[in-house]
């Protein structure tokens, strides 16, 4: 085992920048949590919403009922369009029920 020597000066110094770094990461994952990205939605978030199975959601996406972005062979979809899509079909069923 090696021993390192240096002064308490640069000992101060290193420990100033390892809590810098420090607080920039407990920033940026705050930033992850912030409800920005919590917006999203992957298929099976959605496929619980909707009580559906992952094949009705891809029918829904090929049918460009139910919008979505692919990040990395990822499908996600954004919370807001889900819920339109929801609201959309509430009201049309209440429609065709004479509601």
């Amino acid at each position: 085992m090696e021993i390192i020597s240096i002064e308490a000066r640069t000992y101060e110094a290193m420990m100033e920048r390892f809590q810098a770094t420090v607080r920039k990461v407990a920033a940026l994952r705050k930033y992850s949590e912030s409800k920005e990205l919590k917006e999203w939605l992957d298929s099976q978030d959605v496929c619980e919403i909707l009580g559906v199975t992952k094949r009705t959601v891809q029918t829904l996406r090929e049918t460009g009922k139910l919008g979505f972005t692919m990040i990395a062979h990822k499908v996600y979809y954004r919370r807001e369009d889900v819920k339109k899509f929801l609201d959309a079909s509430v009201t049309r069923k209440e429609v065709r029920n004479g509601k």
